[in-house]
Order: C-alpha cells, then sequence, then structure tokens
C-alpha cells in the first residue's frame, strides 16, 4: 500500500510544516511506502524565477498600465507611479530574481552571490519597490552587504504586492486566498476560486511536473494509494482542494483522498457539504494515527464497499457518514503512537527553503530568517482551561508526552544529516520538566542543538532552570500573558498572575533568552479601563526589558472554546453570540453583541506595540497613542518594577539554600582560575559574558585544588543528578559554594 503526503501552498516559506513529517513517520511504521511533498516550497520558486515573472508580467502588462491610467485619473499618483515602475522596469527584476532567490536560500546558490552584493545595492539598474526603498531610506548610515539578505526580503515582498494588486488578488506570500475562504458563504464561493491564476496556472504546473512520479506510485500497488492533504491553515484550504480535484481527476478509483490538519479539525467538525465528495473521501479529525488505523483496516482501500463508521473519521461516499468519536482500543494506540512517533523529513531539503528578514527586532526574525525542523515534545496542553482556547478539541485537551529520549535522539539524527542545527517546538506549551530533560540530553552532544518554543509563564521558570536551559541552547520562547491584568487573567482562567509571569520572563531574559507574548483584546466583558490598563502594564514590560516582542489579537468567539461551553450552560448571561441566520459552508467563529467596539483601539494598539518592540518612545503615555480621548490607566507607574523586586527577593532566598537541597547541581560558568593580587588569593571565572572574582582565605587557598576539581564535576556533560556521591565534599565547601550561586552554580 502507497501513500502520497502534500503539503499544499502556501503555508510558511522558510520551514515545513511539521504534520507531513510524522505523517510520514507513521505510514512508514504501518508498512506503507510513502512520499513526502512540500509545494509551498516549490510554488516559490515557480513564482519568483525568470520564467514565472516573465509570464507574471506579460499576462499583467496591459492591466498594471489601465490601473495606473485610472489611478491618476483619481488623483492617486502613488499607485500610478510604482504600476508603471513595475511595468517598465520588468526586465530589471527579471534579470535579478535568481539573484535575490539565491541570496535567501542556502541551497538555491547557482552562482556566487556575494560579488553582486555591491551591484545590487548601488546600481541604477537594480529593481526596486516602495518596501525596498523604505528599508534603505531608513539605514542611519551607508548602506552595505549586510543590508542585503534585508533588501532582498523586501524586493519579494515588493513584487509579491505587485502579484497580488494585478495579477491574482488573493495572492499572499503566505496562507493564500485565507479571506476568501473564511468569508465564503457557500461551497459555489469557494470552489469559484479553483480557477484563480496562481493555481491554475503556477500550481497546475507543479502538479503536472510531479505526474510522472504519482502515476509511478499509484500503479505500483493493486490497493487504492492514500492521497493526504494537510491543511492546517484557512489559506491552504483553497489550494488543498484544487489539489484534491487534479487527483481526483487525473487518477479516479486508484486513490483515496482524506483531508486532515488544524484548519479542517477546527472548522468543518459538522461539515455537512455533499459537494465534497467529488473532490475528497474521507476527512480526518485530531491526530490521525488512530484514525489511519482504523481506515487501514476497514477494506476502502482495498475497493470493499462499506458503510460502517470509522474511527475520527467522516467518510464522503458520496453519503456523508459520521465518525465514531470514541474507541477505547483505538484510542489506547493512538497514545502509543503520540509517545513514540517522531517525524520523518528525509523527503525534504531543508537548503532549499527562503529565510526572509521582514523586521529588525530578533525575536520576530526567529519565526521567518531560519529554516527550522519542527517537533513537539508533547501532544496538548498540559493546562488547557484558558477560557478563549478550543479546550474541546484533541489538539489542546488531548494531553500526551513523548518520549523525550527517542525524541532527541530523532532530531540530533535529522540535524546531522541534513545540515540544520535549530529546532522549533510547536507545542501549545511545552511542558517545563521535558524542557530540562530535552537540555540534559543536548548539553552532552558534541553538536548540540539550538531549540525554542512556546511555554506557559509561570514560576515553574526559575533563574536556574532559565540558566540551565540558555546554556543547553534554549534560544528562544514565546507565550501568552493575553491580559495583564490580574483581572483579566482570572477572568480567563489562565493558571498564573502577573508576579509568575515576571518572574518567568525575567528569568529567561537574564540569562540571554528572547521572549515574546501574546496579547488579546476585545473580550466581550473587556472595558476601556481594563484594556487601557492591560496596555500600560505591557509598556512597562517593555520598559523594564522583560520582552522583545508581542502580538496583540482580536478575540474572537469559538464554538470549541471554555467560554462557548459556559455560555452554553447559562454562567455568561452577559455574552450574547450571534448565530447565523442562513446556513453557512463552514461557521469559523461566532459573531457576539458588542464584538465591534473594540475594533477603534486596534490600530493603535499595533502602533504603540511596534514603537516599543524597537525600543521607541517607552517613556509616551499609553493614552497619548490614540486620536480619540481614553481613560488613564490605574496601574502605578512602577508596577512592574516592583513585581521585579519581588522576583529578586524570592530568587535570593532560593540561592541561601543549602546545595544539597537540590536534585540537580549543574556548573554553568567557565574554567575557574586562580591567581594572586597584592598577595591575595582569588577564584576567578566568566559567566553570563561577566567576569566573577571571589577572594579565598588561607584555608580555602591551600585546597582549592579540591574544589575546582567538585566543580568541574558539575559540568553537565559529566554530571550526575544524584550528588549523594559527593555530599561529603558539598558540606565541606558550603559556604564557599553558596557564593557561587547566581554567579554559575546552578541548582534546581
Amino acid at each position: 500500500m502507497n501513500a502520497i503526503i502534500i503539503q499544499s501552498p502556501l503555508v510558511q516559506l522558510n520551514a515545513p510544516y511539521p504534520s507531513g513529517a510524522y505523517l510520514s513517520s507513521f505510514f512508514k511504521s504501518q508498512g506503507l511506502f510513502t512520499k513526502w511533498l512540500d509545494f509551498s516550497n516549490e510554488m516559490f520558486y515557480q513564482i519568483f524565477s525568470k520564467e514565472g515573472l516573465s509570464y507574471i508580467f506579460e499576462a499583467t502588462e496591459k492591466t498594471a498600465c489601465k490601473m495606473a491610467d485610472d489611478a491618476e485619473k483619481n488623483g492617486d499618483e502613488n499607485t500610478s507611479f510604482n504600476l508603471r515602475r513595475y511595468v517598465s522596469t520588468k526586465d530589471y527584476w527579471i534579470k535579478w530574481i535568481d539573484f535575490i532567490v539565491a541570496s535567501l536560500c542556502d541551497g538555491n546558490k547557482i552562482y556566487s552571490t556575494r560579488e553582486l552584493f555591491h551591484q545590487f545595492l548601488y546600481s541604477p539598474f537594480a529593481p526596486r519597490g516602495n518596501r525596498m526603498e523604505q528599508y534603505l531610506s531608513n539605514i542611519e548610515k551607508e548602506a552595505t552587504i549586510d543590508d542585503i539578505e534585508f533588501l532582498c526580503s523586501y524586493a519579494i515582498a515588493d513584487i509579491a504586492d505587485y502579484i497580488t494588486a494585478v495579477f491574482d488578488k488573493n495572492f499572499s506570500l503566505i496562507r493564500y486566498a485565507e479571506s476568501v475562504t473564511m468569508e465564503g458563504k457557500s461551497f459555489e464561493q469557494i470552489l469559484s476560486q479553483l480557477k484563480s491564476p496562481i493555481l491554475d496556472y503556477f500550481y497546475k504546473k507543479i502538479l503536472q511536473n510531479h505526474l510522472a512520479e504519482f502515476e509511478k506510485i499509484v500503479d505500483s500497488s493493486k490497493e487504492k494509494t492514500l492521497i493526504c492533504l494537510t491543511v492546517p491553515f484557512a489559506g491552504v484550504f483553497i489550494p488543498a482542494l484544487y489539489a484534491a480535484d487534479f487527483f481526483k481527476k487525473k487518477f479516479g478509483e486508484k486513490v483515496f483522498v482524506v483531508m486532515g490538519g488544524g484548519f479542517i479539525n477546527t472548522e468543518f467538525r459538522e461539515v455537512t457539504e455533499k459537494g465534497l465528495a467529488k473532490f475528497i473521501d474521507a476527512i480526518s479529525y485530531d491526530r490521525g494515527y488512530g484514525s489511519y488505523l482504523d481506515l487501514l483496516k476497514s477494506g476502502l482501500l482495498q475497493n470493499q464497499k462499506s458503510k460502517n463508521s470509522l474511527y475520527k473519521i467522516k467518510l464522503f461516499l458520496p453519503e456523508i457518514v459520521e465518525p465514531v468519536w470514541n474507541d477505547v482500543d483505538l484510542q489506547k494506540k493512538e497514545d502509543e503512537l503520540t509517545q513514540n512517533i517522531t517525524p520523518d523529513y528525509d523527503d525534504i531539503d531543508f537548503a532549499k527553503y527562503p529565510r526572509l528578514c521582514d523586521d529588525l527586532n530578533p525575536m520576530h526574525r526567529l519565526w521567518s530568517d531560519g529554516t527550522w525542523i519542527k517537533a513537539y515534545l508533547a501532544h496538548g496542553c498540559y493546562w488547557h482551561k484558558c477560557a478563549f482556547c478550543d479546550v474541546n478539541l484533541d489538539y489542546v485537551c488531548g494531553y500526551k508526552q513523548t518520549n523525550t529520549k527517542n525524541l532527541f535522539d530523532s532530531l540530533y539524527k535529522t540535524s546531522q544529516k541534513k545540515g540544520v542545527r535549530g529546532i522549533h517546538f510547536v507545542d501549545e506549551a511545552l511542558p517545563p520538566s521535558q524542557l530540562v530533560e530535552f537540555g540534559k540530553l543536548n548539553v552532552k552532544c558534541e553538536n548540540p542543538l539550538y531549540f525554542w518554543g512556546n511555554v506557559r509563564f509561570e514560576k515553574t521558570f526559575s533563574y536556574d532552570i532559565a540558566s540551565f536551559l540558555s546554556y543547553a541552547g534554549l534560544g528562544g520562547v514565546s507565550a501568552g500573558i493575553e491580559v495583564a491584568t490580574s483581572k483579566g487573567l482570572a477572568n480567563i482562567h489562565k493558571g498564573t498572575d502577573l508576579d509568575s509571569i515576571v518572574s518567568a520572563c525575567a528569568a529567561f531574559k537574564e540569562n540571554g533568552i528572547l521572549v515574546h507574548s501574546y496579547m488579546i483584546y476585545g473580550f466581550w466583558n473587556e472595558t476601556e479601563q481594563d484594556l487601557i490598563n492591560s496596555m500600560e502594564t505591557l509598556r512597562q514590560f517593555f520598559e523594564e526589558g522583560l520582552l522583545d516582542s508581542a502580538f496583540w489579537h482580536k478575540f474572537v468567539l469559538t464554538r470549541n472554546s471554555r467560554i462557548y461551553s459556559e455560555w452554553k450552560e447559562s454562567l455568561h448571561p452577559d455574552l450574547i453570540p450571534i448565530e447565523n441566520k442562513t446556513k453557512q459552508f463552514i461557521e469559523p467563529a461566532l459573531h457576539f453583541k458588542g464584538e465591534n467596539k473594540s475594533e477603534k483601539y486596534g490600530q493603535s494598539l499595533e502602533i504603540a506595540l511596534n514603537n516599543w518592540m524597537h525600543s521607541n518612545h517607552l517613556e509616551k503615555k499609553v493614552t497619548k497613542w490614540f486620536d480619540f480621548p481614553v481613560c488613564a490607566p490605574t496601574i502605578p507607574k512602577d508596577f512592574i518594577a516592583k513585581a521585579i523586586e519581588r522576583y529578586e527577593n524570592r530568587k535570593q532566598k532560593e540561592f541561601n539554600k543549602p546545595i544539597l537541597e537540590f536534585k540537580n547541581i549543574f556548573w554553568l560558568g567557565s574554567n575557574p582560575l586562580v591567581y594572586e593580587v597584592n598577595g591575595q588569593k582569588i577564584i576567578s571565572w566568566f559567566y553570563l559574558q561577566e567576569q566573577v572574582e571571589i577572594p579565598l582565605n588561607k584555608k580555602e587557598a591551600t585546597e582549592i585544588d579540591e574544589l575546582i576539581c567538585l566543580v568541574k564535576s558539575f559540568v553537565p556533560k559529566s554530571s550526575q543528578e544524584n550528588p549523594k556521591e559527593k555530599a561529603d565534599l558539598i558540606k565541606k565547601w558550603q559556604s564557599l559554594l553558596l557564593r557561587f550561586r547566581g554567579k554559575g552554580l546552578c541548582c534546581f
């Protein structure tokens, strides 16, 4: 039996989405021949090439010129200027596009690009767009070759703007036609987009290019070939539908087409559109392992006719057969597989993924400027109680840890094989104990990995744990503050408090770990005072250096959220959902009375935040960011500063505890040196880029070699979790070791 996994475009550019890697590993474990293809990557190369741009300019020249004429008549000189500039300088874009792409893709260097950097920067015959010019104008010094990555990234964004304006209005660099999918009232509206220019020319070409490979796979088995289309976001659904149509038309009953992924899981739980049967045979929900086990043994792939319900699979035969949602045996098998399956990236060439820079902020750049091996430490969220979250769905509430050792070994092997050192954990929230375990494995390797991902801001992340994780390779974390007020955190059942959030952020930042926060505004019961207080608290987080970046999301009421479940139990009488009067193809979210009252704040929140992320105007009062009167914050100006003081007091209290109270004792400082200054013996080392010097008394000085040997035994590569065998030595040197706490000696 064979399986083809398709990641439809456009999900993201810099790294493959992990769903295909996990499905590939699972199918191979079941004995299937499996091929995984990431067409996001291929779509980028099809469009941003000499051939691709030549076709687009040829197809759009007349349209662009007419649009320019119309814009000029309407007084929009900027639009007319830019459209004419693109058309007039099309030869420049076509000439330079290979250079632009090669500069962003390690594995696409058709020639050495470095020699052309100066020419691209300074030549009057290089292409220019609005974003490129704005970037160059904001450089306070003369541009150098160090600016080339940004300039090439903005070149891609500029030409993408042109494509959207004159070739395909639904085009974007990621998540194609997302608004169409989210706003589609009917399946017919969705289908009308299958003839869109991007899909009907470029995606068709990609699928046709692989047709011979598909035919070989399909024809090599007497059973149906399983076609799995992963749809993590709304902006992937229409391309996935296009691919489904392609496979059905080319191979008919020889293939069995299944859709799955995040968007399908959340928005297609109750879909009843029979027209989908023309494109797909089934929808797979949640993790998929149990579903596919049931499908593989059902006989449907052997052309047997069955109308029996399958575990978490909705069938289109073409009549719809609803899933079985509970099966103890299959759930048990799925949990075992979740624990042991590791992602398989054998089919992926990481070197071909473009790395775009769209922001100078170092935390923001992690998402786009880097090629990552994506993986889960744990499936689901160990908290899964936040009021706004889809806590009723498996991807949140179905918490299951992986086998950390197996996962690390697999990721390290992939890293060595593929030449990628970075791991992006895509967990809902990384379990702290597992994160530490992963770090312990990593520090013992010759070429340790760099890793980052989502966490929860909680007191578990002490200074010592953050220090160890930083040493072990953790470079960045993202987490939700959501509402930066005590009242707000309690209302959304966040399960943490501002002191805990401050503690975690401070611990991470002190140890050189980048920190990002997700914020939410527009809750149904949020007052202006609540929002302004949350905004002021966020400002103080940036002012005190606790955050590198953040993002404001507008609250969305979903059917699978805790809030909605509680509302159905009459727990939120002030929340008034508005049901659609007419049945829609999908119903991604619920509207509620008063949901638009917060929209007027959005732009100001975004502008203020963008300034804070770049250390600008932190002293400006939050009320001054709005062009209409708002209430003043009631948060004290030293609110976060006082919370930091409490954190420092707790930290110092932890530093004063006897060393033997801790299970883990690690030395993270550099090699200690002993030297004499004016007759005084001193032990010295470097920790967090600073020199530490501690004077020794005569007794300590005479036996210092013993202490140095003890300290070196705590180096993570050679340390043991249980320090019992060193207990006597630790007791002997307790007084001096306590002076090492927070200066390189890490205990937790």
